[in-house]
Protein backbone atom coordinates (compact mmCIF):
# COMPACT_ATOMS: atom_id res chain seq x y z
CA UNK A 1 0.00 0.00 0.00
CA UNK A 2 1.45 3.63 -1.02
CA UNK A 3 -0.01 4.86 2.73
CA UNK A 4 1.94 2.09 4.26
CA UNK A 5 5.20 2.33 2.52
CA UNK A 6 5.34 5.79 3.18
CA UNK A 7 4.97 5.90 6.45
CA UNK A 8 7.85 2.75 6.70
CA UNK A 9 10.26 4.88 4.64
CA UNK A 10 9.90 8.15 6.86
CA UNK A 11 10.66 5.51 9.83
CA UNK A 12 13.72 3.81 7.96
CA UNK A 13 15.38 6.99 6.88
CA UNK A 14 15.18 8.41 10.78
CA UNK A 15 13.20 11.76 9.53
CA UNK A 16 11.18 10.78 12.61
CA UNK A 17 10.94 8.47 15.59
CA UNK A 18 7.75 6.89 16.90
CA UNK A 19 7.27 8.33 20.81
CA UNK A 20 5.29 5.90 22.84
CA UNK A 21 4.52 9.21 25.45
CA UNK A 22 2.38 10.36 22.74
CA UNK A 23 0.40 6.97 21.96
CA UNK A 24 1.20 6.82 18.85
CA UNK A 25 0.23 4.08 16.13
CA UNK A 26 0.09 5.37 12.32
CA UNK A 27 -2.94 3.73 10.19
CA UNK A 28 -1.24 2.73 6.53
CA UNK A 29 -4.38 1.42 4.93
CA UNK A 30 -5.10 3.46 2.09
CA UNK A 31 -8.64 1.85 1.49
CA UNK A 32 -9.43 2.71 5.22
CA UNK A 33 -7.89 5.62 4.95
CA UNK A 34 -10.43 6.67 1.93
CA UNK A 35 -13.22 4.99 4.23
CA UNK A 36 -12.80 7.49 7.40
CA UNK A 37 -13.03 10.34 5.06
CA UNK A 38 -15.98 8.94 3.10
CA UNK A 39 -17.94 8.21 6.72
CA UNK A 40 -17.03 12.01 7.05
CA UNK A 41 -19.44 13.30 4.53
CA UNK A 42 -17.23 16.23 4.21
CA UNK A 43 -17.67 18.84 1.30
CA UNK A 44 -15.74 22.17 0.16
CA UNK A 45 -17.91 24.10 2.75
CA UNK A 46 -17.07 21.67 5.53
CA UNK A 47 -14.10 23.43 7.77
CA UNK A 48 -12.51 19.85 9.15
CA UNK A 49 -10.80 19.54 12.85
CA UNK A 50 -7.92 16.72 12.43
CA UNK A 51 -6.24 16.19 15.73
CA UNK A 52 -3.09 14.23 15.56
CA UNK A 53 -2.50 14.38 11.80
CA UNK A 54 0.95 12.63 12.52
CA UNK A 55 2.26 11.74 8.74
CA UNK A 56 -0.41 13.03 7.86
CA UNK A 57 -1.97 9.73 5.75
CA UNK A 58 -5.21 10.63 6.86
CA UNK A 59 -4.78 14.52 6.03
CA UNK A 60 -4.30 13.93 2.55
CA UNK A 61 -7.70 11.84 1.96
CA UNK A 62 -9.58 14.77 3.92
CA UNK A 63 -7.93 18.01 2.15
CA UNK A 64 -9.06 16.16 -1.16
CA UNK A 65 -12.70 17.36 0.10
CA UNK A 66 -12.78 19.85 2.93
CA UNK A 67 -13.32 23.45 1.92
CA UNK A 68 -10.28 23.98 5.35
CA UNK A 69 -8.37 21.47 7.33
CA UNK A 70 -7.19 22.62 10.68
CA UNK A 71 -5.07 20.64 12.75
CA UNK A 72 -3.72 19.91 16.06
CA UNK A 73 -0.44 18.14 16.74
CA UNK A 74 1.18 17.89 20.08
CA UNK A 75 5.06 16.34 18.43
CA UNK A 76 7.03 19.00 17.70
CA UNK A 77 9.09 16.84 15.56
CA UNK A 78 6.29 15.89 13.12
CA UNK A 79 5.79 19.59 12.82
CA UNK A 80 8.69 20.22 9.36
CA UNK A 81 7.50 17.12 7.98
CA UNK A 82 3.74 18.31 7.90
CA UNK A 83 4.57 21.67 6.54
CA UNK A 84 6.41 20.26 3.84
CA UNK A 85 3.61 18.21 2.71
CA UNK A 86 0.90 20.15 2.88
CA UNK A 87 1.27 23.51 1.97
CA UNK A 88 -1.80 25.82 0.94
CA UNK A 89 -4.25 28.43 2.29
CA UNK A 90 -6.94 25.91 3.11
CA UNK A 91 -4.39 24.00 5.62
CA UNK A 92 -3.75 25.12 8.84
CA UNK A 93 -1.51 23.46 11.53
CA UNK A 94 -1.48 24.53 15.39
CA UNK A 95 1.97 22.85 17.14
CA UNK A 96 0.06 22.46 20.45
CA UNK A 97 -2.13 19.91 22.90
CA UNK A 98 -5.55 20.25 21.66
CA UNK A 99 -6.70 20.08 25.40
CA UNK A 100 -4.51 23.21 26.01
CA UNK A 101 -6.82 24.86 23.49
CA UNK A 102 -9.81 27.66 23.35
CA UNK A 103 -10.97 25.62 19.85
CA UNK A 104 -13.72 28.44 18.93
CA UNK A 105 -11.05 31.03 19.15
CA UNK A 106 -8.93 29.38 17.19
CA UNK A 107 -12.17 28.70 13.94
CA UNK A 108 -12.68 32.03 15.06
CA UNK A 109 -9.69 33.36 13.81
CA UNK A 110 -9.67 31.49 10.45
CA UNK A 111 -10.17 32.91 6.93
CA UNK A 112 -12.96 30.29 5.96
CA UNK A 113 -16.73 30.46 6.04
CA UNK A 114 -18.15 27.13 6.56
CA UNK A 115 -21.77 25.49 6.75
CA UNK A 116 -20.36 22.67 9.36
CA UNK A 117 -17.52 21.90 11.34
CA UNK A 118 -16.41 18.14 11.78
CA UNK A 119 -13.78 16.91 13.93
CA UNK A 120 -11.68 13.66 12.12
CA UNK A 121 -9.20 12.25 14.71
CA UNK A 122 -7.34 8.82 14.88
CA UNK A 123 -7.41 9.27 18.82
CA UNK A 124 -4.23 8.14 21.04
CA UNK A 125 -6.30 5.08 23.46
CA UNK A 126 -4.86 6.59 26.86
CA UNK A 127 -6.35 10.28 25.81
CA UNK A 128 -9.78 9.05 24.00
CA UNK A 129 -12.35 10.42 26.41
CA UNK A 130 -11.06 13.55 27.78
CA UNK A 131 -10.53 14.79 24.11
CA UNK A 132 -13.79 13.17 23.19
CA UNK A 133 -15.68 15.00 26.17
CA UNK A 134 -13.48 18.64 25.21
CA UNK A 135 -15.06 18.58 21.81
CA UNK A 136 -18.49 17.55 22.95
CA UNK A 137 -18.31 20.42 25.93
CA UNK A 138 -16.42 23.23 24.92
CA UNK A 139 -17.30 23.80 21.25
CA UNK A 140 -20.74 25.09 20.24
CA UNK A 141 -19.43 24.89 16.49
CA UNK A 142 -18.49 21.26 15.87
CA UNK A 143 -21.58 19.52 14.15
CA UNK A 144 -20.27 15.76 13.68
CA UNK A 145 -17.03 13.32 15.02
CA UNK A 146 -15.50 10.67 13.16
CA UNK A 147 -13.23 9.05 15.28
CA UNK A 148 -11.12 6.19 16.04
CA UNK A 149 -10.53 4.30 18.61
CA UNK A 150 -10.03 1.34 21.10
CA UNK A 151 -12.73 -1.19 20.01
CA UNK A 152 -13.62 -1.52 23.71
CA UNK A 153 -14.00 1.94 24.55
CA UNK A 154 -16.50 2.52 21.04
CA UNK A 155 -18.46 -0.36 22.30
CA UNK A 156 -19.39 1.89 25.41
CA UNK A 157 -19.38 4.63 23.37
CA UNK A 158 -22.35 3.18 21.28
CA UNK A 159 -23.87 0.58 23.76
CA UNK A 160 -27.97 0.65 24.85
CA UNK A 161 -29.16 -0.05 28.55
CA UNK A 162 -28.97 -3.51 29.52
CA UNK A 163 -26.37 -4.33 27.88
CA UNK A 164 -22.59 -5.40 28.98
CA UNK A 165 -20.41 -2.18 27.86
CA UNK A 166 -23.07 -0.07 28.89
CA UNK A 167 -21.59 2.45 31.73
CA UNK A 168 -21.31 6.00 32.84
CA UNK A 169 -19.22 6.89 29.40
CA UNK A 170 -22.43 5.25 27.56
CA UNK A 171 -24.62 8.08 28.70
CA UNK A 172 -22.31 11.13 29.09
CA UNK A 173 -21.37 10.49 25.20
CA UNK A 174 -25.18 9.87 24.21
CA UNK A 175 -26.61 12.69 26.30
CA UNK A 176 -24.49 15.18 23.86
CA UNK A 177 -24.70 13.07 21.17
CA UNK A 178 -26.24 10.84 18.57
CA UNK A 179 -23.50 7.84 18.31
CA UNK A 180 -22.74 4.75 16.46
CA UNK A 181 -19.76 2.48 15.97
CA UNK A 182 -19.31 2.62 11.68
CA UNK A 183 -16.63 -0.06 11.21
CA UNK A 184 -13.98 -1.31 12.58
CA UNK A 185 -10.55 -1.65 12.15
CA UNK A 186 -7.84 -4.48 12.40
CA UNK A 187 -4.71 -3.70 14.90
CA UNK A 188 -2.60 -5.07 11.56
CA UNK A 189 -2.92 -1.67 9.59
CA UNK A 190 -1.19 -0.04 12.09
CA UNK A 191 2.44 1.25 12.42
CA UNK A 192 3.01 0.07 15.19
CA UNK A 193 0.35 -2.81 15.87
CA UNK A 194 -0.81 -1.71 18.86
CA UNK A 195 -2.06 -4.46 21.09
CA UNK A 196 -6.04 -4.18 20.30
CA UNK A 197 -8.30 -3.81 17.42
CA UNK A 198 -9.73 0.07 16.77
CA UNK A 199 -13.15 1.01 15.42
CA UNK A 200 -14.35 4.42 14.16
CA UNK A 201 -17.44 5.65 15.60
CA UNK A 202 -19.45 8.52 13.62
CA UNK A 203 -21.13 10.90 16.91
CA UNK A 204 -23.47 13.99 15.53
CA UNK A 205 -24.06 16.75 18.16
CA UNK A 206 -27.65 17.31 19.44
CA UNK A 207 -29.83 19.92 18.33
CA UNK A 208 -30.00 22.67 21.30
CA UNK A 209 -33.52 21.50 21.86
CA UNK A 210 -32.42 18.37 23.26
CA UNK A 211 -34.17 17.42 26.97
CA UNK A 212 -31.28 18.92 29.83
CA UNK A 213 -31.11 18.52 33.59
CA UNK A 214 -31.71 21.50 35.92
CA UNK A 215 -27.90 21.33 36.87
CA UNK A 216 -25.80 19.08 34.24
CA UNK A 217 -23.17 19.52 37.10
CA UNK A 218 -24.94 17.01 39.41
CA UNK A 219 -26.41 15.10 36.24
CA UNK A 220 -22.95 13.75 35.54
CA UNK A 221 -22.35 13.28 39.44
CA UNK A 222 -25.29 10.97 39.57
CA UNK A 223 -24.62 8.89 36.38
CA UNK A 224 -21.04 8.57 37.26
CA UNK A 225 -21.71 7.30 41.18
CA UNK A 226 -24.29 5.06 39.72
CA UNK A 227 -22.19 2.84 37.89
CA UNK A 228 -19.43 2.78 41.10
CA UNK A 229 -20.32 -0.89 41.53
CA UNK A 230 -22.07 -1.90 38.42
CA UNK A 231 -23.71 -4.60 40.67
CA UNK A 232 -25.37 -2.73 43.23
CA UNK A 233 -28.62 -1.82 43.28
CA UNK A 234 -28.89 1.79 41.91
CA UNK A 235 -30.26 2.85 45.52
CA UNK A 236 -27.23 1.17 47.21
CA UNK A 237 -25.16 3.48 44.53
CA UNK A 238 -26.53 6.25 45.77
CA UNK A 239 -26.33 5.44 49.42
CA UNK A 240 -22.23 4.74 49.26
CA UNK A 241 -21.65 8.02 47.70
CA UNK A 242 -24.12 10.62 48.61
CA UNK A 243 -25.42 9.45 51.62
CA UNK A 244 -29.00 9.38 50.11
CA UNK A 245 -31.45 6.88 52.42
CA UNK A 246 -31.87 3.66 50.38
CA UNK A 247 -35.55 3.26 51.29
CA UNK A 248 -36.43 6.99 50.13
CA UNK A 249 -34.69 6.96 46.98
CA UNK A 250 -36.33 2.94 46.31
CA UNK A 251 -39.32 4.97 46.99
CA UNK A 252 -38.26 8.15 44.79
CA UNK A 253 -37.51 5.08 42.18
CA UNK A 254 -40.78 3.37 42.02
CA UNK A 255 -42.60 6.65 41.52
CA UNK A 256 -40.77 7.21 38.57
CA UNK A 257 -41.77 3.61 37.35
CA UNK A 258 -38.44 1.62 38.09
CA UNK A 259 -38.71 -1.30 40.44
CA UNK A 260 -37.17 -0.42 43.91
CA UNK A 261 -34.08 -3.25 42.78
CA UNK A 262 -33.01 -1.11 39.38
CA UNK A 263 -29.55 -1.03 38.34
CA UNK A 264 -27.94 1.57 36.84
CA UNK A 265 -27.33 -0.21 33.30
CA UNK A 266 -31.27 -0.17 33.02
CA UNK A 267 -31.89 3.52 32.69
CA UNK A 268 -31.33 5.27 29.51
CA UNK A 269 -30.37 9.17 29.47
CA UNK A 270 -33.60 10.61 29.45
CA UNK A 271 -34.46 8.00 32.68
CA UNK A 272 -31.19 9.50 34.49
CA UNK A 273 -31.90 13.52 32.98
CA UNK A 274 -35.68 12.90 35.02
CA UNK A 275 -33.07 10.89 38.32
CA UNK A 276 -30.93 13.50 38.96
CA UNK A 277 -33.70 16.42 38.66
CA UNK A 278 -35.96 15.06 41.31
CA UNK A 279 -32.66 14.05 43.64
CA UNK A 280 -31.08 17.84 42.90
CA UNK A 281 -33.06 18.48 46.86
CA UNK A 282 -32.92 15.45 48.04
CA UNK A 283 -32.48 14.79 51.81
CA UNK A 284 -30.33 12.27 53.28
Amino acid sequence: MKEANKVKSTIRKNEFHIKKKFGQNFLTDENILRKISNVANIDENTLVIEIGPGLGSLTEFLLEKAGHLLAYEIDNDLIPILNKTFIGSNFTLINDDILARNIDEDINHLDFKYDKVTVVANLPYYITTPILMKCIEDSKYINEMVVMMQLEVANRITSKPSKKDYNSLSIAIQYKTVAKLAFKVPRTVFVPAPNVDSAIVYLRTKEDNTVKPINEKYFYQIVRSSFVQRRKKLSNNLNSVFGYDKTKVEDLLESLGYSRTVRAESLNVEDFIMLSDKLIDFKA
